[in-house]
């Protein structure tokens, strides 16, 4: 094997191992302690594509005036969002109270590389979906002529 070659194909497996590579970075979703119904689960959609991308998510409950009297129930919120977010990560701090914010830190199941990883298979399928599509029909063969 030349020289060349060899040199060529070590560029190409470092710019393969770069495209994979990724940080993982630390998301953040804030709460209030009365947060609504609907606010809740759009925080939550939030936090699971944050999860799904591989990015650690923080979960941070403002506490305002008479609520800091009540982390307990700042505990209680933070676990309801933990075992709603259980199937795409796992809790890597507890709630803790950092001034007038508790706050908790969700782990992805997967890291940022494989879901970067999975999402390139995903559109590299979609995009040879699309091509077989758009590619004509093979003509049919001629008719035998009728005699």
């Amino acid at each position: 094997m030349d020289y060349g070659k060899f040199k060529y194909e070590a560029a190409q497996k470092a710019k393969e191992a770069r495209r994979n590579q990724a940080n993982t970075i630390l998301k953040e979703v804030r709460f209030r302690l009365k947060i609504e119904a609907h606010d809740y689960t759009t925080k939550l959609k939030r936090a699971e594509g944050f999860l799904k991308s591989g990015d650690k998510v923080k979960a941070m409950i403002l506490f305002r005036g008479r609520e800091q009297s009540r982390p307990e129930q700042g505990v209680r919120l933070l676990r309801k969002f933990a075992e709603d977010v259980a199937e795409f990560g796992t809790v890597e701090s507890n709630p803790t109270i950092d001034g007038r914010n508790m706050v908790m830190v969700i782990a992805p199941l997967k890291n940022k590389s494989e879901a970067k990883a999975e999402q390139n298979a995903v559109r590299a399928a979609n995009k040879q979906a699309a091509r077989d599509a758009k590619a004509p029909a093979e003509p049919a063969a001629p008719a035998a002529p009728a005699e």
